[in-house]
């Protein structure tokens, strides 16, 4: 199974973050898939690839929790079909 999850870049207390498609059986800090995005939460930068991270989902992968509030906020889930929004919501 695929999700699509944070993986951690920077030095310290300075973290920033890829988002990534990944194996759910790999660490966080393992051979990705696909690079989707980048979010940097200090100064609040978000950068989606939207086609990529839709292509995804549609095909079955599950967003963690804080990807999943990411998207979130930039209205990607509104962009999916109808019925597969409401499993995100």
């Amino acid at each position: 199974m695929v999700k699509l999850r944070l993986k951690r870049f920077g030095r310290k207390q300075r973290a920033v973050y890829r988002i990534v498609a990944i194996d759910v059986r790999s660490r966080r800090e393992g051979r990705d898939l696909r690079k989707v995005g980048f979010y940097d939460p200090i100064k609040n930068q978000t950068y989606l690839n939207v086609p990529i991270i839709l292509s995804f989902l549609e095909k079955g992968a599950q967003p963690t929790g804080t990807v999943q509030d990411i998207l979130k906020k930039a209205n990607v889930f509104m962009e999916l079909s109808p019925n597969r929004q409401t499993k995100f919501n």
